[in-house]
């Protein structure tokens, strides 16, 4: 019986390269159209969002703070950006529901639940992980780089689209890290990576955790520091929800066996 559900499923999970390749071109067309019908409305609301960006900025420069620009049009496409990003962030749940939809189309039909689980998973997680660069991070990473530019003698004087591609950028740096839990849970799941694997490469992981962070953020300590922490956290908890996962498949085995 094993064998026969085995057989259906690769029946039923084959797909051609042409197959493939028309899946991937209708997820994306989705995808840019979810994130453009976002780009507009943001466009709306660009001034409330500006506002919350410059927050961090204004609470460690003081409220008669107030960014420059040093061309005409720096302004308009620095509005643009931040509408885009801030479509992009507000439309993840579709965009990473097509992207996992995606993956889905490939998997074994035993194997597809587990998107259901990862989709609206990851969306969170970008989310919660733009939302900690903004609300705990980026004022702390601020108020380090204005303190070294007082102990070197230097006035900072900020532009706009300086200041506006410093955030967006570790937006979604942040974003995109905080996807750890949800690749180590599907790759667990999939039976890719075993749980063992997992915990013997933690030195590891915390090797390259440190390098990624390193990499992804400008050179500043704390940045990298609250980058690389929260990556640590978000590995091991990608683990424990795999070993739940698991513990909960055994025991649902067992009584079907009793």
């Amino acid at each position: 019986m094993a064998d026969t559900n085995k057989k259906n499923d690769l029946l039923n999970s084959t797909m051609s390269l042409g197959d493939h390749l028309e899946e991937l071109r209708t997820r994306l067309v989705l995808a840019l159209l979810g994130i453009g019908a976002a780009l507009i409305i943001c466009l709306f609301f660009g001034k409330p969002v500006i506002a919350f960006i410059q927050k961090p900025y204004v609470d460690v420069m003081g409220d008669d703070a107030q960014l420059q620009t040093l061309g005409p049009a720096e302004g308009f496409t620095s509005y643009v950006k931040i509408a885009l990003v801030t479509g992009l962030v507000f439309s993840s749940p579709w965009v990473f529901y097509q992207l996992w939809m995606f993956v889905a189309a490939g998997l074994y039909p035993h194997e597809k639940k587990y998107v259901y689980f990862a989709a609206p998973f990851s969306a969170v997680l970008f989310v919660a992980g733009a939302l900690f660069f903004m609300l705990i991070v980026a004022p702390i990473s601020l108020s380090f780089l204005v303190k070294v530019n007082n102990w070197l003698g230097l006035k900072s004087s900020w532009t706009f689209p300086k200041y506006i591609s410093f955030i967006t950028t570790l937006m979604l740096v942040f974003g995109i890290a905080f996807q750890t839990p949800t690749a180590i849970f599907f790759l667990n799941r999939t039976g890719l990576v075993s749980i063992e694997a997992l915990s013997r490469s933690r030195k590891y992981v915390i090797l390259a955790i440190v390098i990624v962070a390193a990499m992804a953020t400008p050179p500043d300590v704390i940045s990298q520091i609250t980058l690389a922490i929260p990556l640590y956290f978000l590995f091991e908890l990608g683990i424990l929800l795999s070993y739940i996962a698991n513990l909960r498949e055994k025991t649902q085995n067992s009584k079907r066996k009793d």
